[in-house]
């Protein structure tokens, strides 16, 4: 693989060489204690009033990357932090690069192309000062349980060769006030990682994917810590190059129990395992899941 092959770090084809990869590891002072969120962001001005301010008060430093948003993606993460008296926590970068979408474009492009996933994350990561990363999306929210459960991770991880996996459970929003909580399917991927030269982002079949030693520790937080949000009005599968291709690997199990919820949902049907839930008066929905429904919620907490 060529992200291990080359120890500086790595050269795009296109010759874009602002945005050629060096290593952080390989920079003046090395790497700090600590952890650092990154979120590879595409239009999630609506989510990031809820993504960031639990991960900004859980993490040590907060990136968030702009892949050519156009809805005020940029300035709602820099006013979010604001509000929370946190705009040291967080820096924003822009990759100005269209990239290719999971599946057949992801896997026509060249692994060092600057539209390639695999070197996009690298990318992503390279702009990471701290001994431990976690990996996250512009949609995924923290329960209060979640926050309280990475805060903790912090201060542990940075010295450490362990992987974390975070389970995420599926909120469709119909509105405001009504949403659909999916805890029908038991799902738990890894989102932190050590950095360093053994973890760095290759080209695998449908998507990107971080190599990782063979003897490295792993291990799994409960259920109930993380939801990602989904737009029932929204074009949720535009980062897939063809839906289809969710039938054609068992990896892709995930993204099939999410096309059937979605479009049972639009249709107007609950499917089993599926909660739907409604706020109080006044309160948002997201808000109400996060911080009361899941926290309050029996355990352990039934899933799949």
């Amino acid at each position: 693989m060529n992200a291990i092959r080359n120890a500086e770090g790595l050269t795009n084809i296109e010759g874009h060489h602002d945005f050629d990869i060096t290593w952080p590891w390989n920079r003046p002072g090395g790497l700090r204690p600590g952890s650092t969120a990154v979120l590879r962001v595409k239009d999630e001005a609506p989510s990031l009033p809820f993504v960031l301010p639990p991960l900004l008060r859980a993490t040590d430093h907060v990136i968030v990357v702009d892949n050519g948003s156009t809805d005020g993606t940029a300035e709602v993460a820099a006013r979010t932090a604001a509000d929370l008296g946190l705009s040291a926590k967080l820096t924003q970068a822009s990759y100005p690069f269209e990239v290719a979408r999971a599946g057949a474009e992801h896997l026509a492009a060249h692994e060092l192309s600057v539209h390639s996933l695999s070197y996009f994350y690298n990318w992503c990561f390279a702009q990471v000062g701290t001994r431990y990363s976690w990996k996250w999306d512009g949609d995924m929210v923290l329960t209060t349980e979640g926050e309280v459960s990475m805060a903790d991770l912090t201060w542990q991880v940075g010295g450490v060769q362990t992987i974390i996996r975070v389970p995420r459970h599926g909120l469709y929003i119909e509105d405001e006030s009504l949403a659909y909580l999916d805890l029908g399917l038991r799902n738990a991927e890894e989102w932190g990682y050590p950095v360093g030269p053994d973890f760095v982002f290759t080209k695998a079949f449908e998507w990107e994917i971080r190599s990782t030693p063979e003897h490295c520790r792993t291990m799994g937080l409960p259920q109930g810590l993380c939801v990602e949000l989904k737009y029932l009005h929204g074009d949720e599968f535009a980062h897939w190059t063809d839906p289809a291709s969710f039938a054609t690997s068992w990896r892709n199990r995930r993204k099939r129990r999410e096309w059937a919820v979605f479009h049972a949902l639009k249709e107007g049907t609950v499917p089993p395992g599926v909660h739907e839930i409604r706020a109080p008066e006044g309160v948002h929905v997201v808000d109400h899941v996060t911080r009361h429904w899941l926290p309050h919620a029996p355990r352990p907490l039934q899933v799949g």
